[in-house]
C-alpha cells in the first residue's frame, strides 16, 4: 500500500478516539522533525502503534492526515487551489484576499493556529515553515522567472506572517477590524510589486 491510497476498514474503528489522537500526536511529531516528504504514513503509524491502515482509515491520505494535523479548515486547499490557478499578474490580489477571507471565516487555518503558537512551541515553529514551505513558497517560486525569485518570495511569505500576526494574534488596530476589501487594496498591489516589481 503506498501513501497516496485509502483504505477502509470496519465500523468497529470508529469509536477509536484515542487511537486517532495517537495518529495525530505522531504526525505532528514526525511532521516536524522530517518535513512532509520525509515522513511516512508507515512511520506515523509506527510510531502511534496502530496499523498504517488505520491511519488512511482515519484520514484517506497522507495529505488528510498533514491537513488534520495542523487542524486545517476543508476549505483552505480548493481556496489555495483557485490563488494559483489565475495569471501571475494578479497573484498579490488573490494571495492576500485568500488569506484573509479564509482565516476569518475560521480559526481553524494553519497561518492562525500556528503563529499563535510558533513562537512558544518549537514544533508549532517547524510546522509553519513546512505550511508555508509546501503550499505557498515552492509553488510561487516555480511560477517566478527571476534571479531574484527566493527573495521576492521570501518577502511576500514575511508580510503574510505579519498580516496574520497584526491581525489575528495580537489584533493591531486598524488592521484587526479593517474591512477584508480594504485590506486586499492596500496590501495586494504591495505584494504584487514583490512579485513581480522591477528590482530597487
Amino acid at each position: 500500500m503506498t501513501d497516496d491510497l485509502p483504505a477502509t476498514r470496519p465500523g468497529r474503528w470508529r469509536s477509536g478516539a484515542q487511537s486517532r489522537q495517537r495518529v495525530l500526536d505522531a504526525a505532528r511529531t514526525l511532521f516536524a522533525a522530517r518535513g512532509y516528504s520525509g515522513t511516512t504514513v508507515r512511520a506515523v503509524a509506527a510510531n502511534a502503534g496502530v496499523d498504517p491502515a488505520m491511519v488512511y482509515y482515519f484520514f484517506g491520505t497522507k495529505q488528510g492526515l498533514f491537513s488534520a494535523a495542523l487542524e486545517m479548515s476543508p476549505q483552505v486547499a480548493p481556496a489555495l487551489h483557485a490563488v494559483f490557478a489565475g495569471s501571475l499578474d494578479s497573484m498579490g490580489v488573490r494571495i492576500i484576499r485568500t488569506l484573509l477571507e479564509a482565516m476569518d471565516a475560521s480559526d481553524h487555518v494553519p497561518l492562525a493556529i500556528l503563529t499563535r503558537t510558533a513562537p512558544h512551541h518549537d514544533e508549532s515553529e517547524v510546522l509553519l515553515r513546512e505550511f508555508i514551505d509546501r503550499e505557498l513558497t515552492d509553488r510561487l517560486m516555480a511560477m517566478l522567472d527571476a534571479p531574484d525569485a527566493a527573495m521576492r518570495v521570501g518577502t511576500v511569505n514575511a508580510f503574510i506572517l505579519g498580516v496574520a500576526v497584526a491581525r489575528y494574534v495580537v489584533r493591531m488596530e486598524p488592521v484587526a477590524s479593517a474591512s477584508v476589501d480594504e485590506l486586499v487594496a492596500r496590501i495586494g498591489p504591495t505584494l504584487q510589486q514583490c512579485l513581480t516589481g522591477p528590482t530597487a
